[in-house]
Protein backbone atom coordinates (compact mmCIF):
# COMPACT_ATOMS: atom_id res chain seq x y z
CA UNK A 1 0.00 0.00 0.00
CA UNK A 2 2.83 2.15 0.53
CA UNK A 3 2.71 2.93 -3.14
CA UNK A 4 -0.75 4.06 -3.34
CA UNK A 5 -0.32 6.22 -0.68
CA UNK A 6 2.61 7.56 -2.44
CA UNK A 7 0.50 8.06 -5.20
CA UNK A 8 -1.99 9.56 -3.81
CA UNK A 9 0.70 12.28 -2.38
CA UNK A 10 1.87 13.24 -5.66
CA UNK A 11 -1.66 13.67 -7.05
CA UNK A 12 -2.78 15.63 -3.69
CA UNK A 13 0.43 18.17 -5.14
CA UNK A 14 -1.59 18.03 -8.54
CA UNK A 15 2.00 15.73 -10.07
CA UNK A 16 -0.43 12.58 -10.49
CA UNK A 17 -3.71 10.81 -11.98
CA UNK A 18 -5.94 8.39 -11.42
CA UNK A 19 -5.26 4.73 -13.14
CA UNK A 20 -4.44 1.17 -11.48
CA UNK A 21 -2.53 -0.41 -8.87
CA UNK A 22 -2.08 -4.07 -8.50
CA UNK A 23 -3.83 -4.17 -4.89
CA UNK A 24 -7.02 -4.11 -6.71
CA UNK A 25 -8.04 -0.53 -6.05
CA UNK A 26 -8.39 2.54 -7.87
CA UNK A 27 -5.04 4.37 -6.82
CA UNK A 28 -2.68 6.80 -8.02
CA UNK A 29 -0.29 6.42 -11.06
CA UNK A 30 2.50 9.47 -11.40
CA UNK A 31 1.81 11.02 -14.66
CA UNK A 32 5.32 12.74 -14.35
CA UNK A 33 8.74 12.34 -12.41
CA UNK A 34 12.06 13.47 -12.99
CA UNK A 35 13.10 9.80 -13.68
CA UNK A 36 10.61 9.61 -17.06
CA UNK A 37 13.53 10.12 -19.49
CA UNK A 38 15.09 6.55 -19.26
CA UNK A 39 12.45 6.18 -21.64
CA UNK A 40 14.07 7.86 -24.38
CA UNK A 41 16.37 4.79 -24.28
CA UNK A 42 13.24 2.42 -25.64
CA UNK A 43 14.71 2.20 -29.64
CA UNK A 44 11.42 2.91 -32.01
CA UNK A 45 10.41 -0.62 -32.95
CA UNK A 46 7.57 0.33 -35.42
CA UNK A 47 7.05 -1.84 -37.84
CA UNK A 48 6.78 -0.39 -41.53
CA UNK A 49 2.99 0.21 -42.61
CA UNK A 50 1.54 -1.90 -45.10
CA UNK A 51 4.23 -4.86 -44.63
CA UNK A 52 2.54 -8.63 -44.18
CA UNK A 53 3.88 -9.03 -40.71
CA UNK A 54 5.16 -12.27 -39.98
CA UNK A 55 6.34 -14.05 -36.91
CA UNK A 56 8.08 -17.16 -36.80
CA UNK A 57 8.59 -18.85 -33.80
CA UNK A 58 11.20 -22.03 -33.20
CA UNK A 59 11.14 -24.50 -30.74
CA UNK A 60 14.50 -24.07 -28.21
CA UNK A 61 16.49 -26.94 -28.10
CA UNK A 62 13.58 -29.11 -29.08
CA UNK A 63 16.20 -32.12 -30.37
CA UNK A 64 16.78 -32.84 -26.71
CA UNK A 65 12.95 -32.09 -25.45
CA UNK A 66 12.01 -34.50 -28.13
CA UNK A 67 14.15 -37.27 -27.00
CA UNK A 68 13.43 -37.04 -23.08
CA UNK A 69 9.53 -36.67 -23.50
CA UNK A 70 9.74 -39.63 -26.10
CA UNK A 71 8.69 -38.56 -28.99
CA UNK A 72 7.85 -40.77 -31.54
CA UNK A 73 10.09 -40.69 -34.90
CA UNK A 74 10.04 -39.76 -37.36
CA UNK A 75 6.44 -37.67 -36.75
CA UNK A 76 4.68 -37.82 -33.70
CA UNK A 77 1.02 -36.94 -34.27
CA UNK A 78 0.48 -35.74 -30.46
CA UNK A 79 3.48 -33.34 -30.54
CA UNK A 80 2.04 -31.74 -33.88
CA UNK A 81 -1.89 -31.21 -33.17
CA UNK A 82 -0.34 -30.29 -29.65
CA UNK A 83 1.86 -27.65 -31.99
CA UNK A 84 -1.28 -27.01 -33.56
CA UNK A 85 -3.75 -26.27 -30.98
CA UNK A 86 -1.26 -23.76 -29.29
CA UNK A 87 -1.36 -21.86 -32.68
CA UNK A 88 -4.96 -21.38 -32.78
CA UNK A 89 -5.11 -20.40 -29.34
CA UNK A 90 -2.47 -17.36 -30.49
CA UNK A 91 -5.24 -16.94 -33.60
CA UNK A 92 -8.00 -16.75 -31.28
CA UNK A 93 -6.21 -14.27 -29.36
CA UNK A 94 -4.66 -11.89 -31.74
CA UNK A 95 -7.58 -11.84 -34.47
CA UNK A 96 -5.36 -9.58 -36.45
CA UNK A 97 -3.62 -12.89 -37.82
CA UNK A 98 -4.56 -13.78 -41.25
CA UNK A 99 -3.02 -17.12 -41.68
CA UNK A 100 -0.32 -19.54 -39.72
CA UNK A 101 1.96 -22.42 -40.83
CA UNK A 102 3.18 -24.71 -38.93
CA UNK A 103 5.89 -27.92 -39.46
CA UNK A 104 8.14 -30.04 -36.72
CA UNK A 105 8.27 -27.32 -33.99
CA UNK A 106 8.17 -24.08 -35.82
CA UNK A 107 4.94 -21.73 -36.34
CA UNK A 108 4.70 -18.53 -38.47
CA UNK A 109 2.05 -16.00 -37.69
CA UNK A 110 0.92 -13.79 -40.32
CA UNK A 111 -0.72 -10.27 -39.23
CA UNK A 112 -3.02 -8.32 -41.82
CA UNK A 113 -1.15 -5.49 -43.80
CA UNK A 114 -3.01 -3.16 -42.11
CA UNK A 115 -2.96 -4.18 -38.74
CA UNK A 116 -2.28 -1.36 -36.07
CA UNK A 117 -2.35 -3.99 -33.07
CA UNK A 118 0.06 -2.47 -30.12
CA UNK A 119 0.75 0.21 -32.32
CA UNK A 120 2.70 -1.84 -34.96
CA UNK A 121 5.57 -2.20 -32.38
CA UNK A 122 7.42 -5.64 -33.25
CA UNK A 123 8.52 -6.14 -29.60
CA UNK A 124 4.59 -6.24 -28.85
CA UNK A 125 3.90 -8.00 -32.09
CA UNK A 126 6.50 -11.00 -31.21
CA UNK A 127 6.69 -11.26 -27.16
CA UNK A 128 2.72 -11.83 -26.90
CA UNK A 129 2.87 -14.54 -29.74
CA UNK A 130 6.03 -16.57 -28.00
CA UNK A 131 4.04 -15.79 -24.71
CA UNK A 132 1.15 -17.16 -25.79
CA UNK A 133 2.20 -20.51 -27.92
CA UNK A 134 4.47 -21.37 -24.86
CA UNK A 135 1.78 -21.10 -22.00
CA UNK A 136 -0.45 -23.09 -24.87
CA UNK A 137 2.11 -25.64 -25.14
CA UNK A 138 2.31 -26.23 -21.16
CA UNK A 139 -1.91 -25.43 -20.65
CA UNK A 140 -2.84 -28.21 -22.86
CA UNK A 141 0.46 -30.82 -22.69
CA UNK A 142 -2.19 -33.49 -20.34
CA UNK A 143 -4.69 -33.10 -23.79
CA UNK A 144 -2.54 -34.89 -25.72
CA UNK A 145 0.30 -37.09 -24.47
CA UNK A 146 -2.21 -37.71 -21.16
CA UNK A 147 0.40 -39.99 -19.04
CA UNK A 148 3.49 -38.40 -20.14
CA UNK A 149 4.77 -36.37 -17.98
CA UNK A 150 6.24 -32.80 -18.49
CA UNK A 151 9.77 -32.82 -17.28
CA UNK A 152 10.95 -29.42 -17.55
CA UNK A 153 9.29 -25.81 -19.21
CA UNK A 154 9.74 -26.33 -23.01
CA UNK A 155 11.04 -22.54 -24.40
CA UNK A 156 10.47 -20.89 -27.83
CA UNK A 157 12.44 -18.35 -29.64
CA UNK A 158 10.72 -15.79 -31.91
CA UNK A 159 11.94 -13.61 -35.01
CA UNK A 160 10.01 -10.70 -37.09
CA UNK A 161 10.23 -10.10 -40.35
CA UNK A 162 8.55 -7.55 -43.02
CA UNK A 163 7.10 -8.71 -46.39
CA UNK A 164 6.19 -5.70 -48.28
CA UNK A 165 4.16 -7.57 -51.22
CA UNK A 166 1.47 -10.21 -51.72
CA UNK A 167 3.81 -12.33 -53.41
CA UNK A 168 6.49 -11.92 -51.04
CA UNK A 169 4.12 -13.23 -48.18
CA UNK A 170 3.46 -16.43 -50.74
CA UNK A 171 7.24 -17.04 -51.54
CA UNK A 172 7.30 -16.87 -47.83
CA UNK A 173 5.12 -19.99 -47.07
CA UNK A 174 6.44 -21.62 -49.80
CA UNK A 175 9.68 -21.34 -48.68
CA UNK A 176 8.34 -23.13 -45.33
CA UNK A 177 6.36 -25.30 -47.01
CA UNK A 178 8.86 -26.74 -49.19
CA UNK A 179 11.55 -27.37 -45.94
CA UNK A 180 8.79 -29.17 -44.17
CA UNK A 181 8.65 -31.24 -47.33
CA UNK A 182 12.44 -31.66 -47.77
CA UNK A 183 13.19 -32.22 -44.02
CA UNK A 184 10.35 -34.95 -43.65
CA UNK A 185 11.50 -36.95 -46.67
CA UNK A 186 14.74 -37.05 -45.07
CA UNK A 187 13.54 -38.06 -41.70
CA UNK A 188 11.93 -40.62 -43.14
CA UNK A 189 14.26 -41.83 -44.84
CA UNK A 190 16.74 -41.52 -41.89
CA UNK A 191 14.33 -42.96 -39.51
CA UNK A 192 13.44 -46.33 -41.63
CA UNK A 193 17.42 -46.91 -41.58
CA UNK A 194 17.79 -46.74 -38.25
CA UNK A 195 14.42 -48.25 -36.85
CA UNK A 196 13.79 -51.10 -39.34
CA UNK A 197 17.45 -51.62 -40.99
CA UNK A 198 19.23 -51.67 -37.81
CA UNK A 199 22.21 -48.75 -38.43
CA UNK A 200 23.41 -46.31 -36.26
CA UNK A 201 22.32 -42.86 -36.56
CA UNK A 202 25.91 -42.16 -38.12
CA UNK A 203 25.79 -44.71 -40.40
CA UNK A 204 22.00 -43.66 -41.34
CA UNK A 205 23.49 -40.41 -41.94
CA UNK A 206 26.52 -41.52 -44.09
CA UNK A 207 23.89 -43.61 -46.41
CA UNK A 208 22.12 -40.89 -46.96
CA UNK A 209 24.75 -38.36 -47.63
CA UNK A 210 24.55 -36.65 -50.83
CA UNK A 211 21.20 -38.65 -51.89
CA UNK A 212 18.93 -36.66 -53.71
CA UNK A 213 14.96 -36.88 -53.37
CA UNK A 214 14.92 -39.33 -56.53
CA UNK A 215 17.23 -41.77 -54.54
CA UNK A 216 15.45 -41.30 -51.28
CA UNK A 217 12.07 -42.22 -52.76
CA UNK A 218 13.84 -45.21 -54.63
CA UNK A 219 15.08 -46.38 -50.74
CA UNK A 220 11.85 -45.74 -49.19
CA UNK A 221 9.83 -48.21 -51.82
CA UNK A 222 12.68 -50.85 -52.95
CA UNK A 223 13.82 -51.13 -49.00
CA UNK A 224 11.15 -50.33 -47.00
CA UNK A 225 7.68 -50.96 -49.79
CA UNK A 226 6.59 -47.05 -48.71
CA UNK A 227 5.41 -45.04 -51.21
CA UNK A 228 6.00 -41.58 -49.89
CA UNK A 229 3.68 -40.21 -51.90
CA UNK A 230 0.57 -42.02 -49.24
CA UNK A 231 2.09 -40.45 -46.01
CA UNK A 232 -0.42 -38.57 -44.34
CA UNK A 233 -0.15 -34.86 -45.51
CA UNK A 234 0.21 -33.38 -42.36
CA UNK A 235 3.77 -34.71 -42.04
CA UNK A 236 4.74 -33.73 -45.76
CA UNK A 237 2.69 -30.53 -45.94
CA UNK A 238 2.61 -29.55 -42.79
CA UNK A 239 -0.76 -27.38 -41.58
CA UNK A 240 -2.37 -24.08 -42.48
CA UNK A 241 -4.29 -22.62 -40.17
CA UNK A 242 -7.20 -20.08 -41.71
CA UNK A 243 -10.28 -18.19 -40.55
CA UNK A 244 -13.39 -19.64 -42.02
CA UNK A 245 -17.41 -19.63 -41.19
CA UNK A 246 -18.43 -22.76 -39.87
CA UNK A 247 -22.18 -23.78 -39.38
CA UNK A 248 -23.08 -25.54 -36.05
CA UNK A 249 -25.59 -27.43 -34.62
CA UNK A 250 -26.60 -27.07 -31.02
CA UNK A 251 -29.58 -28.23 -28.90
CA UNK A 252 -31.70 -25.81 -27.33
CA UNK A 253 -34.66 -25.84 -25.13
CA UNK A 254 -37.27 -23.38 -26.25
CA UNK A 255 -40.99 -23.47 -24.49
CA UNK A 256 -43.51 -22.98 -27.96
CA UNK A 257 -46.88 -21.07 -27.94
CA UNK A 258 -49.51 -22.92 -25.99
CA UNK A 259 -46.93 -25.94 -24.52
CA UNK A 260 -46.88 -25.98 -21.47
CA UNK A 261 -43.79 -27.76 -21.24
CA UNK A 262 -39.90 -26.79 -22.69
CA UNK A 263 -38.64 -28.68 -25.82
CA UNK A 264 -35.31 -29.26 -27.28
CA UNK A 265 -35.03 -28.07 -30.94
CA UNK A 266 -31.74 -28.12 -32.97
CA UNK A 267 -30.82 -24.83 -33.74
CA UNK A 268 -27.62 -23.93 -36.39
CA UNK A 269 -25.84 -20.61 -35.94
CA UNK A 270 -22.63 -19.82 -38.16
CA UNK A 271 -19.45 -19.07 -36.30
CA UNK A 272 -16.20 -18.24 -37.61
CA UNK A 273 -13.24 -20.73 -36.40
CA UNK A 274 -9.55 -21.18 -36.86
CA UNK A 275 -9.78 -24.11 -39.10
CA UNK A 276 -6.79 -26.19 -39.47
CA UNK A 277 -5.84 -27.45 -43.13
CA UNK A 278 -3.04 -30.02 -44.75
CA UNK A 279 -3.23 -28.34 -47.99
CA UNK A 280 -0.50 -27.56 -50.77
CA UNK A 281 0.28 -23.12 -50.51
CA UNK A 282 3.19 -23.74 -53.13
CA UNK A 283 0.68 -23.47 -56.19
CA UNK A 284 -2.24 -21.26 -57.33
CA UNK A 285 -4.91 -23.15 -55.88
CA UNK A 286 -4.97 -22.30 -52.45
CA UNK A 287 -4.77 -18.65 -53.03
CA UNK A 288 -7.86 -19.30 -55.54
CA UNK A 289 -10.01 -21.24 -53.31
CA UNK A 290 -9.61 -18.42 -50.66
CA UNK A 291 -8.77 -14.87 -52.20
CA UNK A 292 -10.05 -13.81 -48.27
CA UNK A 293 -6.58 -14.59 -46.59
CA UNK A 294 -4.91 -12.01 -49.03
CA UNK A 295 -7.61 -9.49 -48.78
CA UNK A 296 -7.21 -6.28 -46.96
CA UNK A 297 -10.79 -5.76 -45.65
CA UNK A 298 -10.71 -9.29 -44.49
Amino acid sequence: MLGCWRAASALSAGRGRWGGCLCGRRCFSMAKSKFEYVRDFEEDDTCLPNCWIVVRLDGRNFHRFSEQHEFKKPNDDRALQLMTRCAQTVMQELEDIAIAYGQSDEYSFVFKKKSRWFKRRASKFMTHVVSQFASSYVFYWKDYFKDQQLLYPPGFDGRIVLYPSDQNLKDYLSWRQADCHINNLYNTVFWMLVQRSGLTPVQAQDRLQGTLAGDKNEILFSEFNINYNNEPLMYRKGTVLIWQKINEVMTKKIKLPKEAEEKEVEVTRTRTKVVPLHCDVIGDQFWEEYPEVLAEDS
